[in-house]
């Protein structure tokens, strides 16, 4: 059996250094950051001063966590290209964003998505969601973390628990000072880091297996081919998995994830509409990128490193499939970039869901009750330290809960996702989507949507507590759209019985929707040079830092190859402060 402490060798110390710099660099880069926070609307959504640019890159990152490396990356090292049907429902969300939604959303006005859906549905609507949100949002996050700890183990050996609670601190101690503006900044600069590396792996992969025809020459190979096919017949996989069937289901829940009402969150950081639009198609173009790159060195790895995958000895070996790729084929000193950019997918998503449920508790839920006992509105010097107290405790919750999925062994990573993705998750998106979809609904379909269409998510659990064969995230996707879609016929040809108020708020939110942000009377700060310039020195500082590694005892191919890498990533930051001065000048 393989060691898996042993497969980074002799260079683990350099790893480590690699990965202590990383680290100190985005703690730093957030308290630069951290100056710009004056209100709870600095710290929720950036002022929405954002550019399109940072915003565009970090909803991509916020899109992808280790997640997508680990959990994924063993479905692609089993069935091939079935997977990418995850990824076309985000790229078709981020297309809507890109038509219409980003600018609907960003014109909503909002701080935090809790505030679009009290818009749409009312208070009470407003406050389920928040308490359902700090049910649901620290499990997920939890959930990735535990996908990092995963690939962490596979390749530095390192203790899953030891994993989850050094990430989970860094990525609290950088969002609690710097909100929503280190957030994005720190996003946008582990973004050129993970798509920088990732596209290398990738190269490197379709190198070793001898170019586009080597690639194809395996796929002849009888067992490959077999497992390799975009929809697979039931009984292939374990719960029909790579089916058509569990391909709707999957296809279904991550497109609603993508345009349903919390999904504005995304959009409200961006100066206008037309910079929500560009936001949008950006993480558009990013994401079909990343989906081409991210998955072929799985595939590679059936190919070429199946027996070292195979060897390592974890309950799914298949999810370390891409850490195996890279640590066969990156240059000595590289290792390190690239556990620092699995650290970064999952830090991103971390920290922009630690802010946004942070910034709704103390926008949408402190002041409900303390109004309700009574209490003076909070100030706005109370707010923030406010945030920052519950972006800590958030994030302390989400460690916990990281910690004991990592201990049990009942459920594989990619399975436990999206089981809880159809399970809670699709009853809770379901009127979410109908609110954007259909104008007229109503005034209690929050309530009567997500209860009609919770109906067969816990006849499941039923079921299967009482000793029954499992739900397959098909069938239970399937019975909960059902369900759903008739309580939405039913709310809508029945909001004729509605309240005058109700209509009223349903017409005032939409026309507020529809009505074009005017960014100089309504916000009238301009900083995207300042952000161009800081971002800018940050990357080619990153650069640099990277050009270093030239100077480590390889082969002069791979001294080339680190050279290269370190130019491409220093030449994105000489292009974006170069356009920083621009602003200036202007």
């Amino acid at each position: 059996m393989l060691e898996t402490a042993t497969i980074l060798g002799d260079s683990r110390a350099l790893e480590y250094s690699t990965l202590a710099i990383y680290f100190a660099f985005l703690i730093v880069l957030g308290g630069v950051f951290a100056r710009l926070n004056k209100n709870l609307s600095d710290f929720a959504r950036g002022g929405s001063q954002l550019t399109w640019w940072m915003v565009g890159t970090s909803m991509t990152m916020a899109g992808i966590s280790a997640f997508t490396f680990t959990g994924n990356a063993s479905a692609a090292f089993e069935a091939g290209p079935s997977l990418l049907i995850i990824y076309l429902a985000n790229v078709l969300g981020y297309a809507a964003g890109a038509m219409f939604l980003g600018p609907w959303y960003r014109q909503t006005r909002a701080y935090t998505s809790a505030d679009v859906i009290r818009g749409r549905f009312g208070t009470a609507a407003e406050q389920f969601s928040i308490y359902l949100g700090l049910f649901l949002g620290p499990v997920v996050a939890a959930v990735q973390l535990w996908a990092l700890a995963i690939f962490v183990s596979s390749v530095f050996g390192f203790s899953m628990v030891a994993t989850i609670v050094l990430i989970g601190s860094i990525c609290i101690l950088y969002s609690a000072a710097g909100g929503s503006w280190a957030v994005v900044a720190t996003d946008f600069v582990q973004g050129i880091v993970l798509f920088s590396i990732t596209i290398l792996v990738a190269t490197l992969a379709l190198v070793e297996i001898g170019g586009l025809s080597g690639f194809l020459n395996h796929l002849e190979n009888p067992e490959i081919a077999a497992s390799f096919k975009w929809i697979h017949a039931p009984g292939e996989f374990s719960a029909d998995r790579f089916t058509w069937g569990w391909a709707a289901a999957i296809f279904t829940i991550q497109l609603m994830t993508q345009v349903h009402l919390s999904s504005a969150n995304r959009y409200l950081a961006v100066k206008d509409g037309r910079e929500a639009r560009r936001a949008a198609l950006l993480a558009l173009i990013l994401m079909s990128f990343g989906s081409m790159i991210w998955f072929f060195p799985p595939m590679v790895a059936r190919m070429l490193y199946a027996d070292q995958v195979l060897a390592l000895g974890l309950d799914d070996p298949a999810t370390a499939s891409y850490a195996i790729t890279a640590s066969n084929l990156l240059p000595t000193g590289l290792m390190g970039v690239m556990i620092a950019a699995m650290f970064a997918a999952t830090m991103s998503s971390l920290d922009t869901g630690l802010t946004a449920q942070a910034s709704t508790l103390v926008r949408n839920l402190i002041p409900r009750i303390r109004g309700q006992l009574g209490y003076e509105p909070m100030s706005e010097k109370i707010q923030i330290p406010l945030c920052r107290a519950l972006t800590i405790a958030l994030g302390c919750i989400i460690i916990s809960l990281s910690i004991l999925l990592s201990l049990q062994q009942r459920f594989i990573l990619f399975d436990a996702y999206y089981t809880i993705s159809s399970v809670i998750g699709l009853p809770t998106m379901l009127p979410l989507f109908a609110g954007i979809l259909f104008r007229r609904m109503a005034s209690w379909s929050y309530f009567f949507i997500f209860g009609i269409s919770l109906i067969p998510s816990i006849h499941s659990v039923i079921q299967e507590t009482a000793g029954a064969d499992p739900w397959t995230i098909q069938h239970r996707a399937i019975w909960v759209l059902s369900f759903g879609t008739v309580a939405i016929l039913i709310t809508t040809l029945l909001n004729r019985f509605s309240t005058a108020e109700h209509k009223r708020r349903e017409f005032e939110f939409f026309k507020k929707m529809h009505t074009p942000v005017d960014f100089e009377k309504e916000v009238g700060i301009h900083r995207e040079g300042q952000q161009a310039r800081v971002l800018g020195t940050a990357i080619i500082t990153m650069g640099s830092l990277l050009m270093t590694l030239v100077l480590l005892p390889n082969p002069w191919p791979d001294r080339l190859i680190i050279a290269g890498l370190a130019a491409f990533v220093a030449s994105i930051g000489i292009a974006i402060r170069s356009a920083g001065r621009c602003e200036r000048k202007n």
